[in-house]
């Protein structure tokens, strides 16, 4: 078992909590860890470690269910996607079957979850009402073992050594055809549009969910990764990975209307900038992507598309999140196995906290 693990497991004597006395807004951080098949769960002030909640294989994508009462984790090489009860912090449930789930995204009425299917090269729909109803019984809730070795780099093309099978048919899902290697879902809250990347054909699919067809192919840049929506729903920002840019796709249209170029920051080579995650203020002033490889991330001013501050912070910055009143930055960083805590206002680092190896996703349950 690592050090990082140990050291998540031996805080948790030193952190009482009741379950049974907890909620919604308990200011936890919840962050996924690739290698050590868990989601580690922080104390929101002190940082310490609260518990540790094994899941099944290679855990990523965690996301609040609409009540946030519960967190979905896309659990690619389990082929799963498992639930966490916030209140209880245990594995409650799980969506078996689903092969390879890459990135998702919820309705906003929560009924129906957006799926990117990296091996079926499909965008996933499922709906949950009839998956939980048709199913046979609750699946068996077997967690992974951490992996052997240090964090190390963690790629994400295909695995090897795993032993192909014939698929089971998961209930309540359906699928829509995309290019090969879908990642980034972003269902648009009018509740007519789901996104989807190709990570292959550079291509941002915009899919009408009234006819579940694609709508438009937009050419983004080379390896479309992550979205986010502009507040006024009427920008959509791409990630594109191997050439360090973001596209900007106008919604009302399906076209491009810009592109964001990202210079290496000091020390950094230009192949060394990889843009994936990015969030976005609520009052749509500012976004924030996470530069890869380059280890920093950037602020950019989301009115005028330029580049603004970059701010240096552990190595491999993926994903990121906001606290609630976006005072602070949390920032996942898979290769030095840390999250750099950011204060918003002044842009500088405050905190860098081990959170095990191969960290993918940081939630705060705020």
């Amino acid at each position: 078992m690592n050090r990082y693990r140990n050291l998540l497991l031996a805080g948790v004597a030193a952190v009482t909590l009741s379950t049974a006395a907890m909620a919604k807004d308990t200011g936890l951080i919840f962050v996924s860890s690739e290698k050590d098949n868990a989601v580690y769960v922080l104390d929101g002030k002190t940082y310490a470690p609260v518990k540790t909640i094994p899941t099944a294989a290679r855990p990523r994508h965690l996301q609040f269910d609409p009540e946030r009462n519960r967190i979905f984790v896309a659990c690619g090489r389990g082929n799963a996607i498992d639930i966490i009860d916030v209140a209880k912090l245990e594995l409650v449930d799980r969506i078996a079957n689903v092969e390879d789930p890459e990135l998702f995204d919820f309705s906003k009425d929560g009924r129906t979850l957006y799926i990117s299917l990296e091996e079926d090269a499909a965008l996933g729909i499922l709906d949950l009402e009839t998956h939980f109803a048709e199913r046979e019984g609750m699946p068996e809730l077997a967690t992974a073992e951490p992996e052997a070795g240090d964090g190390g780099d963690e790629e994400e093309e295909g695995e090897e050594g795993e032993e192909e099978g014939e698929e089971e048919a998961v209930p309540g899902l359906s699928t829509v055809e995309t290019g090969e290697e879908p990642e980034g879902v972003l269902a648009n809250p009018d509740g007519k549009t789901v996104y989807v990347t190709s990570e292959v054909a550079n291509i941002v699919h915009v899919v009408d969910l009234a006819s579940r067809q694609i709508r438009a192919n937009v050419v983004a840049g080379n390896r479309p990764r992550r979205f986010a929506l502009t507040p006024d729903g009427k920008q959509l920002w791409v990630t594109n990975e191997l050439n360090a840019t973001v596209t900007v796709i106008d919604t009302a249209t399906d076209k491009v209307t810009g592109t964001i170029e990202f210079p290496p920051p000091t020390g950094a080579r230009s192949e060394q900038v990889t843009p994936v995650g990015i969030v976005m203020t609520r009052d749509g002033a500012t976004a924030v992507v996470a530069l890869g490889r380059a280890n920093h991330i950037a602020f950019v001013d989301a009115k005028t598309l330029e580049v603004g501050d970059y701010v240096l912070v552990g190595q491999r910055a993926w994903n990121m999140t906001f606290n609630r009143d976006e005072s602070l930055l949390f920032v996942a960083n898979g290769l030095s196995d840390d999250m750099t805590i950011i204060d918003a206002a002044s842009r500088k680092p405050l905190k860098s906290v081990p959170v095990g190896r191969v960290p993918h996703t940081v939630l705060i349950d705020d």
